[in-house]
């Protein structure tokens, strides 16, 4: 028998808890020392059968390991018995200590609840120690300082249950006596710690798998990105946002390098700004703040633009707000090039090149404004003044009434504050008094439907292509040449006093008049000139009239004088 004055037995309690404590710090996964908390049971503290039962996330307690009997492990391991059950049993019966004693005489009562036993029938106790085979004793396993997560647990707990150790049929045949009660709290005690620490190792090792898979994922993804960027068949480049280097490049890819013709390590010198063309720079602002897509011109390496669709996206951090602009450049020169062709195409005359008649329309009716502009003569001088209403109307410090002239206002009641008046030199143009305006010379060629007639239609296509050419050469930088259509031009000039205008007139008919060589042979076309001014609250075909009519005049006058020269 087991007393306290056996100094042997207490030494080889030690002893044997001493191994067995030893052994759970062997196992290497919580299944293993899960089963190693079983073994331990069996072998070292003087059990025959040891079940493990390990308490789940949803609160219900599993078999988890046993130890003693093969028949039993096949039948219960794996049962799962509820929480409340499990409450039960640990609140009834007596306390030694943790443990939970509960004699075959009250046994009787757990007989239809849910948690998982084995028991075998033997006899009747013969003295009041010895074991019965319905005995049950069980050793709650803790969290070591940890409160209770289930605040109905059992009385004494204070402390998370992680599991529950039973065990049956002591070697002995008897009831464990103090030291052998103390000895199995203690291994509780001790294999709760190993649990924890099982767990905990799980945990640790699940979560640098798990951080190891994201590294893992986050290379190939980098490493997919960096080749996506680096081999893309467009430009790509990543330019910083914010901060006193804001737009300035970081990286450029491989594609982007070459269409500019700049070396990756110059490349990271610029930002998007600095390569920009003039004309452009307000479309890369509005593109760089917002993202989106724009298309405008980069310079290259040779001072020469290309032609380029942006399409911006910009990386944010959650934190610091937006950081970089992710920037695919892809090349449209050939897609712009045909464009302008086609917008050439439709704006300009096939044969000479020159702007066609919907050209000259659309240039002459950006020039005038639905309201007319006169000019007044007064007491106080002579003013320009807008028309009309009835009223009066105020000049400087001047203000009249009369016609009821309003300045300022456009026809819808708006101003025109950038809108400069296209207004005509006063009186019949005889004498020059200063005013500028926009002369409309309309010229028609004089013998070319001989020409046609008699050399066909290739000799006369060559007429026209150099009384164009010599039209162009004799104007202004920015006055516009356009082909009416048949042998008829128009010229605008801007900023001509009526001299300046009969002048340029004279000296494009001078420069028509020389003999045009078609084929080895001179041919000799002439020109008559219309001089019309284009004024606002004129429509563009009464400004195109006006000089019309007066060509006419001017060759009847013409053609009177060389016949009464002939």
């Amino acid at each position: 028998m087991e007393t306290e004055s056996e100094p042997y037995v207490r030494l080889a309690t030690l002893r044997q808890l001493h191994q067995v404590v030893a052994n759970l710090n062997t196992a290497r996964s919580l299944a293993d020392t899960l089963q190693t908390v079983a073994d331990g049971v069996t072998a070292g503290l003087g059990y025959e059968l040891a079940c493990v039962n390990l308490v789940r996330p949803d609160g219900d307690l599993v078999v988890a390991a046993f130890a003693g009997s093969p028949a039993a492990e096949a039948l219960i391991t794996g049962r799962v018995g509820s929480r409340a059950s499990w409450e039960r049993r640990l609140s009834m019966g007596e306390a030694w200590g943790e443990l939970r004693f509960i004699p075959h005489t009250e046994g009787w009562v757990l007989i239809e609840d849910d948690v998982p036993q084995w028991h075998t029938d033997g006899p009747e106790p013969r003295f009041e120690d010895e074991w019965h085979p319905r005995d049950r004793l069980y050793a709650p396993m803790y969290s070591p300082g940890a409160r209770s997560a289930h605040p109905g647990g059992p009385p004494g707990s204070g402390r998370e249950l992680l599991g529950v150790i039973s065990v049956d049929r002591p070697r002995n045949g008897r009831r464990p006596g103090p030291w052998g009660q103390e000895a199995l709290q203690m291994y509780a005690s001790q294999a709760a710690i190993a649990i924890s620490n099982a767990r905990l190792r799980a945990n640790m090792q699940r979560a640098l798998v798990r951080l190891e898979r994201e590294q893992q994922a986050l290379r190939a993804s980098e490493e997919s990105f960096r080749q996506a960027f680096e081999y893309a068949p467009s430009g790509m480049a990543i330019a910083e946002m914010g901060g006193d280097q804001h737009g300035r490049l970081l990286r450029a890819n491989d594609a982007l390098c070459r269409l500019l013709g700049r070396p990756a390590s110059v490349m990271r010198r610029y930002s998007f700004a600095d390569l920009v063309h003039p004309e452009d720079i307000g479309t890369l602002l509005r593109t760089s703040a917002e993202g989106g897509r724009a298309e405008l011109r980069l310079a290259r390496r040779d001072g020469t633009y290309v032609w380029v669709s942006l399409r911006n996206s910009v990386v944010a951090d959650t934190a610091d707000g937006p950081r970089f602009l992710l920037t695919h450049v892809e090349d449209i020169e050939e897609r712009k090039r045909h464009e302008l062709q086609l917008a050439h195409r439709a704006s300009h005359d096939a044969l000479t090149g020159l702007p066609n008649s919907a050209e000259l329309r659309a240039r002459l009716s950006a020039r005038l404004c639905s309201r007319p502009h006169a000019v007044r003569s007064t007491a106080a001088g002579t003013h320009e003044v807008d028309s009309y209403d009835s009223g009066d109307y105020e000049y400087g410090e001047h203000a009249y009434r009369g016609d009821g002239f309003d300045f300022g206002a456009s026809a819808d009641g708006g101003a025109y504050d950038h809108h400069v008046h296209a207004v005509a030199p006063p009186g019949d143009r005889e004498v020059d008094d200063g005013t500028k305006g926009l002369a409309v010379l309309f010229c028609d060629l004089d013998g070319f439907k001989s020409i046609n007639d008699r050399f066909g239609h290739h000799t006369g296509d060559a007429v026209l292509i150099e009384v164009a050419r010599r039209l162009t050469v004799g104007v202004r930088d920015g006055d516009t040449v356009a082909r009416l259509g048949g042998d008829e031009f128009v010229v605008l000039a801007d900023g001509l006093g009526a001299a300046d205008a009969a002048d340029l007139a004279v000296r494009l008919r001078n420069a028509i008049i020389p003999p045009i060589r078609v084929d080895g042979r001179a041919v000799r076309v002439g020109a008559s000139f219309g001089i019309g001014w284009a004024e606002c609250g004129m429509s563009v075909e009464e400004v195109l009239n006006s000089a019309d009519q007066r060509m006419y005049i001017e060759k009847r006058s013409r053609s009177k004088v060389h016949r009464r020269a002939g």
